[in-house]
């Protein structure tokens, strides 16, 4: 008689309450990455230079200096990260092609950077895992940033061409679930081009307005060409969200908080939805309205066949004048290592906000959501409680959300692997799997085990 005690499971650290529609067999669960963020190489089979390299090679631009050169090395590493994907039991992997590794300065395709993509979705499918692919991660190509990047009006075509090309490339490898035009529009456009935070580092709120449209306009264009290519999967876009609360219970602030998410949510999913942007937007940027040609509004607002939606935060708010809003940072509530508040509730405030002012909601899926910590491998583990609980946390109001009739088909946690956090550099860590950036030993936290553990005994179920 074998005496072994059975392994204690971790899934309730993390999982989502009983009963949830989440833990129903069709709602996928999974993990994300992005391609400056992990795969390095940068020099290697053909890449050319991205915003990125020449952004994190500015002086001043990223935290230490760092860069995404070796990053977490996945471009050498990746049957090992395929197997760490495997080993969590994930049902799919969201992760970006990076636009300079498969095209040339002249548009035609790198044979040897498509490989690697190949490979990547030939793997996958080998572990049963379905793959929802990104375009564009934010590493455009640095020589068509030399043109006028999103600022140019050419790149928006430049793009409807590369996304043409891979998704005819990698048909019949593996198995896309879903491809996604532009991750984050919001972030390539106001930090890229409204205040300098994120390459290519200008900072000018007109020239994020005229960015943000070349952005949409270039997800209209490609569209057409995805579903003739890969008529079997999905297509959308993903929008980094978060909901603004007042700050006091004032018209002021509430005005205030719906001014905040005018910016934040409706800049994105106005015109994606109702085929326009909200006028309210240029209380916020007066006189900064983007050049609009005829017949953009309806390439834009095309259908799509789900909506990603990134949350991490909330924001509160509070009024400083007409049209002036200040966020306000109170003490005392728990936060991340990007100094992020942890408000669960806001995504289900968010979803449900979302179910009432769009009749035509597609289907959403959390493609984003996740913390950065301080994490530290102590005796070969790594226990991230905060990350455990957040996790636990964003689950149940996720479920919340879909009890009230909110339809969200799946999750993806940020990230699978710490990686090279922007212009944070190395320092804020939000993988499942911690990465020793000087060994590239990977070590899966407790949250990963937990995670995986949830995983095994739900498809057992």
């Amino acid at each position: 008689m074998d005496l072994t005690p059975p392994p204690v499971s971790l899934a309730d650290l993390v999982a989502p309450p009983a009963g949830s529609p989440m833990r129903r067999r069709e709602f996928i669960f999974g993990a994300g990455t992005s391609s400056y963020q992990i795969e390095g190489a940068a020099h290697e089979d053909g890449r050319l230079e991205s915003i990125w390299d020449r952004f994190s090679a500015t002086p001043g631009k990223v935290l230490r200096g760092e860069d995404g050169a070796v990053a977490c090395d996945h471009y050498h590493r990746w049957q090992e990260d395929l197997d760490i994907l495997q080993r969590l039991g994930v049902d799919a992997y969201r992760f970006s092609i990076a636009w300079p590794r498969v095209m040339d300065q002249g548009g035609q395709p790198n044979e040897r950077g498509i490989d690697f993509y190949k490979r990547l979705l030939d793997g996958l499918a080998e572990r049963g895992i379905r793959a929802f692919v990104t375009l564009y991660h934010w590493d455009l190509p640095q020589h068509l940033e030399d043109r006028g990047g999103w600022l140019n009006r050419e790149t928006a075509y430049r793009f409807a061409d590369y996304a043409d090309l891979m998704s005819r490339k990698l048909a019949g490898h593996g198995d896309v679930a879903a491809w996604t035009t532009h991750n984050e529009p919001w972030c390539a456009a106001y930090l890229g081009y409204g205040d300098g935070h994120h390459a290519p580092g200008l900072a000018n709120p007109r020239w994020a307005a005229q960015a943000m449209h070349h952005l949409l306009l270039g997800h209209g264009l490609a569209l057409p060409a995805l579903r003739a290519n890969a008529p079997g999967a999905q297509h959308g876009i993903v929008a980094n969200c978060a909901p603004g609360y007042a700050d006091r219970d004032t018209a002021a602030d509430r005005d205030a908080a719906s001014l905040f998410e005018t910016y934040q949510n409706r800049w994105v999913l106005d015109p994606l939805l109702k085929g326009e942007y909200p006028a309210e937007l240029w209380r916020y940027w007066k006189g900064c309205e983007p050049l609009v040609l005829p017949g953009d509004m309806e390439l834009i607002r095309q259908p799509i066949d789900y909506l990603g939606i990134n949350f991490y935060s909330r924001a509160v708010l509070r009024s400083q004048g007409p049209d002036t809003i200040a966020w306000v940072r109170h003490p005392d509530v728990e936060r991340t290592t990007m100094d992020w508040e942890v408000y669960p509730q806001g995504m289900q405030d968010l979803f449900e906000a979302f179910k009432r002012d769009y009749a035509n909601l597609p289907p959403l899926y959390v493609t984003e959501n996740g913390m950065s910590s301080h994490d530290s491998v102590a005796h070969g583990e790594v226990d991230d409680v905060q990350r455990q609980n957040y996790i636990k946390q964003h689950f149940a109001a996720c479920s919340r959300a879909m009890d009230s009739g909110v339809d969200v088909r799946g999750y993806f946690i940020w990230s699978l692997l710490d990686n090279f956090e922007w212009a944070f550099g190395y320092e804020r860590r939000f993988g499942l799997v911690h990465v020793d950036f000087e060994t590239q030993q990977r070590t899966l936290k407790r949250s990963a085990l937990a995670y995986a553990d949830f995983l095994r005994e739900r498809a057992a179920g």
